[in-house]
């Protein structure tokens, strides 16, 4: 276990960690914060949906340029630096466009870092360890997605509605995460190529790809489409007369089993099939969708989240994992930003339909019409694996 966890992987997983610890202070209060400053749960999808997209058409961007460099650790530290230095200029001012603005800031952050930084932790192992890397670093960075919505609970509690000043007290673990990527360094050796790709060059690796790629690649896309901002999961709660306390509760409830379920889960991916544990987690998030409108009790939210936790921890590590062991070693990052780039992309629209649908027909329709959808992308997923991923374990 110690060769697998290298120390490599370590650093980048609590770099996560301590960015997560930031974000996730942020993100359950986000839409209440947007509400009480006039947006409406249309708007607030539209906003998500445009900073998905920013984060989408940088990734692939980046994630081409990480390997045409050969290089990892600046797209990684620089990608973080943005997400950090986001977080205060939320709370600047309140009128749409600037917050429009310093949320793209913190989603291209994102879009910097991911294909490079994903390409690192591929980098440090084998196909037969791809679960358990994967699975350890969302393990992390999910624990911090427990750590921060804990913090803005208790801050909370002490100062009710001054939301704030959380975004300026998440600067500090979003600078412990920016001197940590110092200690990095880069396995590849950097090439002699400084020029940077053409913004839309990323495009040509569908052609370039595998027909492996291709199919699963489709139906992951297929499943984003269905897969709108976790904002609206938390606005259900809130629909239901539940107390912000209460709702932050269940989301920190949800990332802690997120995060004891990720490294179990990734260690019996590699020891199962990484295409059969996605596929079942796809289930699961059929039918936790389909079941959230209708909840309305206590302990109903918290048996879904704690599904929705099981969804995550077979699917998010996962997938990367499947495209890492899918794409060429020298253009790990770039299939990985091509997938997330598109991912952001029908992420926004995802969120800005599912806001739409919402608004004009309701609630329990919005959530029905995603978990029907997602059981017809997991059928399709177990239909293509029996044809490409039987030749192997993934």
């Amino acid at each position: 276990m110690r060769s697998i966890l290298t120390s490599t992987v370590l650093l980048v997983s609590f770099v996560s960690f301590f960015t997560d610890i930031a974000s996730e202070m942020l993100y359950p209060i986000m839409p209440l914060y947007l509400q009480s400053i006039g947006f409406s749960v249309l708007l607030i999808g539209i906003l998500e949906g445009v900073a998905e997209a920013t984060a989408g058409l940088s990734k692939g961007y980046f994630g081409n340029y990480s390997d045409k460099l050969g290089s990892r650790v600046p797209f990684v530290r620089w990608g973080y630096t943005l997400s950090a230095i986001s977080k205060p200029l939320m709370a600047m001012f309140t009128f749409p466009l600037w917050i429009f603005f310093a949320r793209t800031i913190d989603r291209l952050g994102k879009g910097v870092r991911t294909g490079a930084r994903d390409a690192m932790l591929s980098d440090e192992t084998t196909k037969d360890n791809k679960g358990k890397v994967f699975g350890f670093h969302r393990a992390l960075d999910t624990a911090g997605a427990a750590v921060g919505p804990f913090a803005a609970l208790i801050f909370l509690y002490f100062y009710p509605g001054q939301y704030k000043w959380l975004f300026i007290i998440a600067v500090v673990p979003g600078i412990i995460a920016i001197l940590l990527t110092f200690l990095l360094k880069d396995k590849q050796t950097v090439t002699s190529e400084k020029k940077s790709p053409g913004f839309f060059t990323f495009l040509l690796y569908w052609k370039q790809s595998s027909k492996h790629f291709k199919l699963l690649v489709t139906g992951l896309l297929m499943f984003t489409l269905f897969n709108s901002s976790d904002a609206f999961l938390l606005l259900s709660i809130k629909s239901k007369g539940f107390s912000d306390t209460y709702m932050i509760g269940v989301y920190i409830f949800y990332n802690l089993v997120y995060a004891l379920l990720s490294f179990p889960v990734g260690i019996l991916a590699d020891k199962f099939g990484l295409a059969r544990t996605l596929i079942f987690g796809l289930l699961v998030f059929a039918l936790v969708y389909s079941l959230m409108g209708f909840a309305i009790l206590t302990w109903q939210f918290i048996a879904l989240f704690g599904l929705y936790a099981l969804y995550a921890a077979s699917t998010e590590g996962i997938s990367k994992a499947l495209i890492s062991n899918i794409a060429q070693k020298d253009k790990t990052a770039t299939a990985i930003g091509f997938y997330t780039s598109f991912a952001s992309i029908f992420t926004m629209l995802a969120s800005s339909l599912a806001g739409l649908i919402w608004y004009t027909l309701g609630m329990k329709t919005m959530f029905i019409i995603s978990g029907v959808g997602v059981f017809g992308v997991a059928v399709y997923l177990a239909v293509v694996q029996r044809y490409i991923f039987n030749s192997d374990r993934t």
